[in-house]
Parts: structure tokens; C-alpha cells; sequence
């Protein structure tokens, strides 16, 4: 986390997007600890949502006390981020919910450039064995943010990065910065996202180095740097 710190204010991004899974266990002392971590990156904008590890033994109140609301948005520069939280006390796998639907659809009423953030993957991640933890409402959740012209869509949980385009909209799965829960040989990492006339998104190790695993042409020109 030193490294990840260290690097992540060097880049100075525009927006930093937290997936989730700040704690093990969520308990108490591992909040206090997380935030003092993430009060260290530099930057004014950041959206945090939930993991399904945060959500254990009570910790989503602990998330609400230390990290505001588990569902929320942030807008920046004709950027529209919403992250909502898919996490379920003491339960792995992940759900939306047909409650926040609605919601989410009266965030996206939005000209902007749309980015979806959840904790749950939303498509199966290779290399990371039998799928067991897909968002349980995977399917609706994808018809409703390609009805709404989402553009990219931010996930974690499986600690392997992967990119999928599906249709127009971009699926960025991130790894883990820190986690020593790796798979094989894959290196802990966070992607920078370059938005301008293009989306580029590049694989950070906790270091500093980058490199570019991603890149399409967009319609509109824009110029936002984010880092999840």
C-alpha cells in the first residue's frame, strides 16, 4: 500500500474509484485502518463502494461511518460515475437488487459519459476457477445498463484484471493493489483509465509501471484520468 499510495498521488488522477473489499472481516479496527490508508491518496474526488468482505459480522455500518452512503455518485467534468453496492451481510455473492433499479436509471439521466462501479463482477473472469459469485441478477442488471447507454462499467472481487467489451459498453474487472490473495502468478495491480477521443486503460503494479492493456476510439472528445 506504501507503493500504491506513493504512485497513485504521482499520477494524480482526476477521480479514484474504489471497488471494494477495504477489510477482511469487517470489523471495526479494519475500517479505522483502511481509511487512514485512503485519507493518504491525494485526491478530492473519490467514489467508494463496498466489497462482500466488508459486508461481514455488521461491518456495512461501519462502511456508512467512515465511507458515507454503500450506493452513491459523483459527477466531474461531463463524467458521470454511480457506484452502488452489491454486497449482502455474510454472503459471497453479490446482488443489486430490482430496488435500486429505478435509481440508477434517474442517476444516468445524463448526456455525460456513464460509469457504472460495483464490487461484483458482472461477466466471468478467466483464471479464476468455477464460477460461483457472478451478481445474482447479472443478466437484468446488464439489460438495464445497456438500455441506459452505459459506457464502462468498473468491478472487482475476483482479483484478476481482465477487460470484456460487450456491445459498446466496456467491462474493466481490476485486480487487487495489495491483497497477497493473488492467483498463480498474477502480480497485484490497479488500471489507470485515460478518457479523451479514446479510452485507453492501463495495468499499474503497485510501483508505477504501466502498462497499456486496453484502447478504443470514442465519439465525443474528453480528458478525465481515473484511477480504480
Amino acid at each position: 500500500m506504501e507503493q500504491v499510495i506513493k504512485s497513485v498521488n504521482k499520477i494524480s488522477p482526476d477521480i479514484v474509484v474504489i471497488t471494494g473489499d477495504l477489510t477482511i472481516d469487517g470489523y471495526l479496527s479494519e475500517f479505522e485502518a483502511a481509511k487512514k490508508w485512503i485519507d493518504r491518496i491525494q485526491c478530492s474526488r473519490k467514489l467508494i463502494v463496498p466489497g462482500n468482505h466488508d459486508a461481514r459480522n455488521a461491518g456495512y455500518a461501519c462502511f456508512e461511518e467512515f465511507f458515507g452512503s454503500r450506493s452513491k455518485t459523483l459527477r466531474y467534468d461531463n463524467i458521470t460515475v454511480v457506484g452502488v453496492d452489491s454486497s449482502q451481510p455474510d454472503l459471497n455473492e453479490g446482488h443489486v437488487g430490482r430496488e435500486k433499479y429505478e435509481w440508477i436509471r434517474e442517476k444516468f439521466q445524463t448526456g455525460d459519459f456513464k460509469i457504472f462501479t460495483l464490487h461484483h463482477h458482472l461477466i466471468p473472469v478467466p483464471k479464476t476457477g468455477r464460477e460461483r459469485d457472478v451478481l445474482v441478477d447479472a443478466g437484468d442488471v446488464l439489460e438495464l445498463l445497456t438500455e441506459l447507454g452505459v459506457n464502462l462499467v468498473l468491478c472487482g472481487h475476483k482479483h484478476v484484471p481482465w477487460v470484456w467489451e460487450l456491445g459498446d459498453m466496456v467491462i474493466l474487472n481490476a485486480g487487487t493493489a495489495s491483497s497477497k490473495r493473488i492467483k498463480g502468478r498474477i502480480k497485484q495491480s490497479y488500471n489507470i483509465i485515460e478518457i479523451d477521443e479514446k479510452i485507453r486503460i492501463h495495468r499499474v503494479s503497485p510501483n508505477g509501471i504501466a502498462e497499456k492493456t486496453f484502447e478504443k476510439k470514442l465519439q465525443s472528445n474528453r480528458g478525465v484520468q481515473i484511477e480504480t
